[in-house]
């Protein structure tokens, strides 16, 4: 199968203004002493941080020099000399008789041993309370064990059962179908599989859709166990860097579509309902396009749905992306942890009854259905879902802004992505130290899951997940602690890069 390369356009739309690029990623004016470097030098330093951001995704091919060099207005030269230098320093593999391809050159060991003042002694606590970051989930809400109560009451019904239903019982697949018409997408209780969970959803539906090396594309970053699950069934994850500097669209459509055609990729996965981890939201417009590129490429989507209900600022809810189908081609999962709480392991499938019945085919070899109990609980929730919903949401609103204010206040030199919901900031750091921050952090009281988690191949060094669903204070405490944290790392010798050089 042919290279996949990165488009001499789309490359120069990501490195943006990168003559001015400093070795710290930032910005110098046009007049600086630092602007006056080499161009081959400055493009090869903004080429670089495409790279560990995910921007240039690995095992990717570069444009080729003729084509970059007129895109750009720039010296066949000064390209020649990006590449070369690139290549020396571990950044471009060349194969004869094959175009050089994006890569990481093995990492400088770190050394965090830098004594600092920890959150223990900054906060005059008799002991280090840890904080875990790691994870993106809420406590229950007080709804819960009432929803329990009425799931026992409605017990006696299913007990004359052998109480194994595959699909589903039908009460829940009928609330779920009407909450899917009233997003705008007609559906049947026929079309609903329950699942053990969204994560339990995608793993079947990789057994039906995949076959082992076959690619899978996926937004980059993207939820670090989706990733695992595509490599867990012999699969290739594919990734498509999302333009994380796009609030309103994020989605690179060309890039899928253009990934798609050059993989020949029969599956995506994708989130487009608040990204995990950015919370970004793909528009309306943004759907009937994905829409049209599956139908173009023949390539099946499946939606993860499982942050829908999260929506944080005032930006009118988008149809859900199977309303611009025109066929199977889009299939939705969803899940009712997010919403209301990851103890709750009930997610569920929205296809075709053709594909229904394949997944039941690979289900029966794996499990026998999803627990009667917890499929009627979530009937109840799913009935007061609006005033549960509208209280959580305020809740993470409240949230959100307390970790923002604290991100302000101790690492104003961090850039946070706000997103327009979910449960979870990314925050893109000055340096690439986000594995050894993660590393870190615990002798400062908090847990947190580095960058290249939500990546593939190395990618998100300079950048983290903040999940914003623990209490206030809780959250104030742990940028405390990831602050001083980053403070302990030696500010230039944790940084697995040197700032490009020629020798």
């Amino acid at each position: 199968m042919a290279t996949r390369v990165i488009g001499a356009t789309s490359l120069a739309r990501d490195l943006g203004r990168w003559r001015s690029v400093d070795e710290e990623g930032g910005e110098t004016s046009a007049g600086s002493r630092r602007s006056a470097r080499p161009a081959y030098l400055a493009l090869a330093e903004g080429i670089r941080l495409l790279i560990h951001d995910g921007r240039a995704p690995l095992g990717v091919a570069l444009p080729s020099e003729r084509d970059l060099a007129a895109t750009l207005g720039v010296s066949r030269t000064t390209i020649t000399s990006t590449y070369t230098l690139l290549r020396e320093h571990g950044y471009l593999i060349s194969r004869q008789g094959s175009r050089s391809t994006v890569a990481l050159p093995p990492a400088v060991p770190h050394d965090g041993t830098k004594p600092a003042r920890s959150i223990l002694a900054m906060m005059s606590q008799p002991e280090l309370t840890t904080i875990d970051l790691t994870y993106a989930a809420m406590a229950a809400p007080r709804e819960m064990q009432a929803a329990y109560s009425a799931a026992l009451e409605g017990l006696p019904a299913y007990l004359g059962t052998h109480g194994m239903d595959p699909v589903g019982v039908l009460a829940l697949r009928e609330a779920l179908a009407r909450r899917y018409t009233e997003r705008g997408l007609p559906t049947e209780p026929d079309q609903i599989l329950v699942t053990l969970g969204a994560q339990h959803g995608l793993r079947l539906l990789l057994n039906v859709l995949t076959a082992p090396a076959a690619r899978v594309l996926i937004e980059h970053p993207t939820y670090p166990n989706a990733i695992e699950a595509i490599r867990d069934v012999g699969a290739r994850p594919i990734p498509v860097p999302l333009l994380l500097e796009n609030q309103e669209r994020g989605w690179d459509l060309d890039g899928m579509r253009s990934a798609a055609r050059q993989t020949a990729a029969t599956l995506a996965y994708l989130v487009p309902d608040f990204n995990n981890p950015t919370g970004l939201l793909l528009d309306a417009d943004g759907r009937a396009e994905l829409a049209a590129i599956a139908r173009e490429t023949r390539m099946t989507i499946v939606i993860d749905e499982s942050m829908v209900d999260l929506r944080l600022d005032s930006t009118p809810a988008p149809p859900p992306v199977a309303a611009f189908a025109k066929g199977a081609e889009i299939v939705t999962i969803g899940s009712a942890s997010k919403s209301f709480w990851g103890g709750l392991r009930v997610g569920w499938i929205r296809t075709n009854q053709s594909l229904i019945t394949k997944l039941l085919g690979i289900r029966s070899t794996v499990d026998l259905g999803t627990p009667v109990m917890d499929q009627l609980a979530t009937v109840y929730l799913l009935a007061n879902a609006d005033e549960i919903l509208d209280r959580r949401r305020d809740q993470l609103r409240s949230q959100r802004a307390a970790m923002l204010e604290a991100l302000a206040e101790e690492l104003p030199d961090w850039r946070v992505g706000e997103g327009a919901g979910g449960m979870s900031l990314w925050a893109q750091l000055p340096a690439p130290v986000s594995t050894a921050l993660a590393a870190t952090a615990p002798n400062y009281g908090v847990l947190l899951a580095a960058g290249p988690r939500f990546g593939v191949q190395g990618a998100f060094e300079r950048f983290l997940r903040l999940p914003y669903t623990h209490q206030e204070s809780e959250l104030r405490l742990a940028v405390k602690g990831i602050a001083a944290a980053y403070e302990a790392l030696t500010p230039r010798a944790v940084d697995p890069l040197q700032p490009l050089t020629c020798y």
